[in-house]
């Protein structure tokens, strides 16, 4: 019996023993192939290649003539690998006039440029000459609002990097004279056919024509001899071209012969601002987390969520400063988590002020900004800021204001005086009792000079009422001096002492 019960034990166990564990196959190593590292390091950005980069921009319907193609580049098969990869990783590259002009509706880019073009034209210029002829010459200026133009122009070239102002002879709508260059003599313009009006080409509606692009010692390499204006063939002579930025030889064709924006080169500087305004708007509208631990055995198990909902609403429902949140002791915790706030207001002041180091405005003129600290003063970063203005307006609108004024002398007078010329006026004034002590120390150099017999009383007399700056500009001194009273034997200059102490 005993060997019947133990030959069935063994058919048992023999039939329930476990099998031996299946042997894992081997997996292949992780492998992440370099299109992948370059796909996650774009950021879903868009893909750019160089012909994109490099060619000319697509001009707008109408802006060619009819049946006019575009022919590509020679070049572009030899542009640098390091120019195609910078490109790529720092999004360089012209953004297209549409999402410019769609830019300027941003009020930090706006300020920008409209601080600039103002201040390039507060002052303006002062004409230097034969007096007659300055004063017809104003009246034309005036008539022509060459002043409101410009200001105009400059920031139209903040905005898109290049515009044109046409000069117009009546002749605007004649496209066998508009093909023709603009000779600037008494041949082409006389008073007879006087220049009529000026108008801003914005550079959407004006496109680049022929230009060599082989011959370096050419005359016109890399600079058109004409431009497409809205299908019309119109001759560089007769527009003039403003461009604030250049860009090198290989880059003019993709930014349609115009330089780099003032609006592209501050874009990356106003995205941080916008990021770190609406970060901290974000943090400040959600510093403050209330946190309920409870049991969520049901929800993590995929069961209904209606009562815990239901928990979160009574909370919501009560949440202010005059409810009670009241939660299960032995099954539910409640705590508040809150972010510190405290510095936030100097990252997001650094983060506006980055817009005032490309742009070259001082803070206090561009965001109202005060300098802090002992002794601080604002004065050095103004002057700085002027004489940049100062510079661009001899770089950039000089060179139109010379044409134009050579233009108007010929439809004025019908010939060009070469002693009449121009400067601009400087931007910084100084304050009353500054102008006092130089009119002081000047009126006190003046009574030296002619104590010891170096000019006469007649010379200094007529320095004074030459001098725009004197207080006696424009007076008739044609008299004799007047003879000093024994009461101001005292004083050597009572007026002028007088006024700097008042001042």
């Amino acid at each position: 019996m005993f060997a019947r019960i133990r030959a069935a034990w063994r058919a048992f166990w023999n039939s329930t023993a476990a099998a031996p564990a299946p042997v894992e196959e081997s997996k292949p190593g992780m492998h992440i192939s370099p299109a992948t590292l370059w796909e996650a390091e774009r950021h879903g950005g868009p893909t750019f290649f160089p012909e994109a980069i490099f060619a000319r921009p697509d001009p707008l319907p109408g802006v060619l003539p009819a049946g006019m193609a575009l022919d590509s580049l020679p070049s572009l098969n030899q542009i640098a690998a390091s120019s195609y990869s910078q490109a790529v990783s720092e999004g360089l590259g012209f953004l297209g006039y549409p999402y410019l002009a769609e830019l300027s509706q941003r009020a930090e880019y706006r300020k920008i440029v409209s601080i600039w073009a103002e201040h390039c034209t507060r002052k303006w210029i002062k004409l230097k000459g034969d007096k007659e002829k300055i004063k017809k010459i104003e009246e034309e200026l005036q008539r022509l609002d060459v002043k409101e133009l410009f200001r105009k122009a400059i920031e139209k070239e903040g905005f898109f990097g290049r515009v044109q102002l046409f000069m117009d002879f009546g002749d605007f709508d004649k496209p066998d004279e508009l093909r023709t260059q603009l000779v600037i003599d008494k041949a082409k313009i006389a008073p007879e056919r006087p220049i009529k009006r000026l108008s801003i080409i914005e550079p959407m509606w004006s496109y680049p024509g022929p230009y060599d692009a082989q011959n370096p010692l050419a005359p016109d390499f890399y600079k058109p001899s004409t431009w497409y204006v809205s299908g019309r063939n119109v001759h560089a002579s007769r527009l003039l071209t403003m461009v604030g930025h250049e860009m090198p030889n290989m880059l003019k064709p993709a930014y349609a012969f115009g330089g780099v924006s003032m609006t592209q080169l501050c874009k990356p500087y106003v995205d941080n601002w916008l990021r770190a305004r609406q970060s901290v708007s974000d943090l400040i509208n959600a510093f403050s987390v209330m946190v309920l631990k409870t049991d969520m055995e049901q929800v993590l198990g995929g069961g209904p969520a209606g009562n815990l909902f239901a928990r979160i609403d009574l909370f919501n429902k009560t949440r202010n400063n005059r409810g009670t949140f009241v939660v299960d002791k032995n099954s539910e915790e409640f705590e508040n988590v809150s972010v510190p706030i405290s510095g936030l207001d100097k990252l997001l002041s650094q983060s506006q002020e980055q817009m005032s180091s490309v742009s070259g405005i001082p803070l206090v003129v561009l965001l109202g900004v005060t300098p802090s600290g002992l002794n601080a003063s604002s004065e050095g970063e103004i002057r700085v800021f002027y004489d940049a203005i100062i510079s661009y307006c001899e770089r950039v609108c000089r060179p139109c204001l010379e044409t134009l004024l050579d233009v108007i002398q010929l439809s004025l007078f019908g010939d060009i005086d070469q002693s009449l010329t121009f400067e601009f006026l400087p931007l910084w004034e100084m304050s009353d009792k500054d102008k006092a002590d130089i009119r002081k120390s000047d009126a006190e150099a003046d009574g030296t000079y002619i104590d010891r017999g170096v000019v006469s009383p007649e010379e200094t007399r007529q320095r004074l009422q030459d001098d725009e700056t004197s207080l006696y500009h424009g007076v008739d001194l044609s008299g004799p001096p007047p003879e000093l009273d024994e009461k101001e034997e005292g004083s050597e200059f009572p007026d002028l002492e007088d006024e700097r102490k008042a001042a």
